[in-house]
């Protein structure tokens, strides 16, 4: 197993800085691991316990847990918005492999997130979304899921296999011109975890624009 170093170190630097802040939140309705920074992610490691998460609303109008997947033997969590060009950009991409998962009936539950905290990233903007999503799209109101996962960009995406563990973190592929793709991570990823194998690569640095958390006031004295 290895991880794709980035081309910056400061890039990684700044991601530890953030741990302690990312471990300080508060996550009542998430439930997690300890913080334990993986190589490139502030607050997971490849192995870590996936998340669990209570009911989040959808932009169809509907509510979904981490227990509503408990079917499906493999995950992918793909945080995005609708504010990011790198985000959207993606959709493309992360529709296709759906539609190519469901037309070999692979046993893989597709949930898109949405932690944003800016005012065209609200679910009324959500809803509005045209397409929508062939999979789940939830907003992450307070931040807690996206803190729980210590996603930092948009996109960024998280595959969990059978045993709910994180195999892989990081970016879709590996350039986000589609017509330079040599290695797709997040495909490479599924299908391993489908086996009950490790994939190769097993973090990445994920490329995009960073995720605007709410804002907490602190309590007057």
């Amino acid at each position: 197993m290895k991880a794709v170093k980035p081309p910056r170190m400061s890039i990684c630097v700044v991601r530890h800085v953030l741990a302690t802040l990312v471990c300080a939140a508060s996550l009542g309705s998430v439930t997690g691991n300890a913080c334990r920074a993986g190589e490139y992610n502030p607050t997971l490691s490849i192995g870590d316990a996936a998340p669990l998460w209570k009911p989040l609303p959808s932009a169809d109008r509907k509510q979904f847990g981490s227990k509503d997947f408990a079917e499906s033997k493999v995950l992918l969590v793909a945080f995005t918005c609708e504010t990011c060009p790198y985000a959207t950009d993606y959709v493309k991409r992360l529709t296709a492999f759906s539609e190519q998962a469901a037309n070999k009936k692979w046993p893989v539950a597709i949930i898109a997130v949405n932690s944003n905290a800016t005012p065209r990233d609200q679910i009324d903007a959500m809803k509005r979304r045209e397409p929508a999503y062939p999979f789940p799209y939830l907003k992450d109101e307070s931040g807690e899921l996206g803190k729980a996962f210590g996603a930092t960009r948009t996109p960024e995406f998280f595959v969990i296999n059978a045993e709910r563990k994180v195999v892989y973190m990081g970016a879709f592929d590996d350039s986000t011109d589609p017509e330079k793709v040599t290695q797709s991570y997040v495909a490479d990823a599924v299908a391993a975890a489908l086996k009950g194998e490790s994939p190769e690569v097993t973090e990445t640095v994920p490329i995009g624009c960073n995720i605007r958390y709410p804002r907490r006031r602190r309590p007057r004295d």
